[in-house]
């Protein structure tokens, strides 16, 4: 079992958070926290008087109050058992907040961790909670739901264009025998679609869509970002990590959209090739960070032209 996680884009974040630097009684939220790369890097940077951590997985909780026992007992870091919208609906942080990281990708150990359901790659129970409390698995979604639900699912979640081979070969094969393991579904995605693209294993996309819906992810993103907007301090920073285009897309229209602040970074920030290189699961990663409040004016880069146009005239 693999505990390594290399934080994504992990530099990007750290930039995006330079305004901060040298300013005091700093509030941190790590809304995600996994195994702890990003929240270490910032609060050795930052140094904030606060920081606080949340996520719904037991053993990165547990990491967690392990790693930061001393800060936890002095009151600088708490660490919460549940997801970023739980806390931030119940307004855990007194404080306004001035930094806020949501890293929406499955951390490293997750994906290792054959027993988690989450890999095509590795045979374990079909299951992907994020969190092992809910009642919810991927094998109930495949086992249970109708073959027009799943249809819908693993078109709109997962953006495959026609599941619907693939889902009554599903339907065909639960009756006989139901699906207990993730090889047992990935096995019948290969069989039935096909290796279509080099690299790209057919049950990716299907594997996405489960775990979206199993966690409620694009939802809870949704709810969230309002709320967090809400709960920072003018000219706070919230930087979201995503790992595929729905979760993108939704993080920049709720930013891009919001009258409460700006996106600081017009153009959505990729990994470096290097990054990739060293990292694959850094390939898909984009960076999307929103300030609370006013957009400050930008230099009118034509006014010394025009005072000087203004001055030629009055001489003549």
């Amino acid at each position: 079992m693999s505990e390594l996680h290399i934080p994504v884009l992990l530099n990007e974040v750290l930039e995006m958070f330079s305004p901060f630097s040298g300013q005091k009684n700093l509030v941190y939220f790590d809304g995600t926290y996994g195994r702890g790369g990003h929240f270490k890097a910032v609060v050795e940077k930052f140094s904030p008087v606060k920081a606080y951590a949340t996520d719904q997985d037991t053993r990165a909780y547990d990491q967690a109050l392990q790693t930061w026992s001393d800060e936890i007992k002095i009151g600088r870091v708490e660490v919460h058992h549940k997801n970023f919208l739980e806390f931030v609906t119940e307004n855990k942080a007194a404080e306004k907040i001035d930094m806020a990281l949501l890293d929406l990708g499955v951390s490293s150990p997750q994906l290792d961790q054959a027993d988690r359901g989450f890999s095509f790659n590795k045979d374990g129970p079909l299951d992907m909670r994020m969190n092992q409390k809910q009642e919810l698995t991927a094998a109930k979604i495949i086992n249970e739901f109708e073959a027009e639900d799943l249809i819908e699912i693993f078109k709109s979640y997962g953006e495959v264009q026609n599941p619907a081979r693939v889902v009554r070969a599903v339907v065909n094969d639960r009756v006989a025998k139901p699906f207990t393991t993730t090889l047992q579904l990935a096995q019948l995605i290969e069989r039935v679609d096909g290796w279509k693209k080099k690299g790209f294993h057919p049950a990716t996309q299907y594997f996405m869509a489960l775990r979206l819906v199993v966690n409620r992810e694009l939802q809870v993103v949704e709810e969230v970002l309002p709320l967090l907007i809400g709960q920072m301090q003018d000219k706070g920073r919230i930087a979201v990590i995503t790992f595929h285009s729905l979760e993108d897309r939704l993080v920049k229209n709720i930013f891009k959209n919001s009258n409460d602040g700006f996106l600081v970074n017009k153009k959505v920030i990729v990994p470096s090739e290097n990054e990739c290189k060293m990292n694959v699961r850094a390939r898909s990663a984009k960076l999307r960070v929103f300030q609370k409040g006013a957009e400050p004016e930008k230099p009118d880069k034509f006014a010394l032209r025009r005072q000087q146009r203004d001055m030629n005239s009055e001489v003549e």
